[in-house]
């Protein structure tokens, strides 16, 4: 994954964080948008769309290689997008975020009078503030730039942060602080990475990653015992998809099971079957999985 995407989906996201990385109250109705510009090889990946012909268009570009030709590039396709859309808004302002100012290239010739004009506004991620000081969602940016070996802590810190301060979307900045961690650190699973973070079982199971993981689950298990569902009846079936699940899941986790284990799982009454799918998500060895069963009426 490109690093520029973290930011784009940051701003799907949380469209407000162009008005706060901008230091404006945000204007509501704003729509992120990514735009072909159909009659040339032109695309604008960052177009934030006024909810009215009255508004503001805002061009928003992740720079984060030095390319001496950048600025002919970007007013290029400014341009043409004023040029095919405009019934759409009223008025234009661009933003470019760097990591840092060497990141820009050298000369502004000859652009040099919309460069250092009110229309484009230049943000150097390493001058915004530090992580303890800035929103939430600047924060994020923040992380997205950090040296790996300070990305754990400072994501910790932020995840932290999602906790203690009121936060809109919470599931959101925590999927999005697990998808920067995971950019970094490919090698570990998005599981281990929100482990890593110490998400609680609750703060997990409103991410989207747990709920596609287990809605995959489920709907495997249950293409497979759909037929025997409607042979052995309802009731009965649908106990069987739960247990099956549940194993799916431990196995995902921990490989295969020891037989006697599994055959436990499978004489459980369906109400410690939930109960058993939702603690599963706190077990770290199978050892746990038996001292569940274990403490378990």
């Amino acid at each position: 994954m490109r690093r520029d995407s973290l930011f784009y989906q940051l701003f799907a996201q949380l469209p407000q964080t162009l008005f706060d990385l901008l230091g404006r109250d945000t204007p509501q109705g704003y729509r992120f948008d990514s735009v072909e510009l159909k009659q040339t090889a032109f695309r604008i990946d960052g177009v934030f769309v006024p909810p009215d012909p009255s508004g503001t268009v805002y061009f928003c570009e992740v720079q984060f290689q030095r390319d001496n030709t950048f600025y002919e590039r970007f007013f290029a396709e400014i341009f043409l997008y004023l040029r095919l859309y405009r019934h759409t808004f009223s008025d234009w302002q661009a933003v470019v975020i760097y990591p840092h100012r060497q990141a820009e290239q050298v000369s502004f010739e000859p652009y040099e009078v919309l460069v250092n004009s009110h229309r484009l506004h230049r943000v150097y991620l390493n001058e915004i503030g530090s992580l303890e000081a800035l929103p939430l969602n600047l924060a994020l940016m923040q992380l997205m730039v950090m040296a790996e070996a300070e990305m754990p802590a400072a994501a910790r810190l932020l995840a932290e942060r999602t906790r203690t301060e009121a936060v809109p979307r919470p599931e959101v900045i925590i999927e999005l602080i697990t998808t920067i961690v995971l950019y970094k650190f490919t090698e570990l699973s998005r599981e281990e990475v929100l482990r890593m973070l110490g998400f609680t079982t609750e703060e997990l199971k409103r991410t989207r990653f747990y709920r596609d993981v287990y809605a995959e689950v489920r709907e495997e298990v249950y293409a497979e015992v759909r037929e025997e569902v409607l042979q052995q009846g309802l009731q009965q079936g649908l106990q069987q998809g739960e247990t099956l699940v549940v194993l799916r899941l431990l196995r995902r986790r921990f490989g295969e099971l020891p037989a006697g284990l599994e055959e436990r799982i499978r004489q459980l009454p369906v109400h410690q079957i939930e109960a058993l799918a939702e603690a599963l998500l706190d077990f770290t060895d199978l050892e746990q999985v038996f001292a569940w069963l274990e403490r378990s009426p």
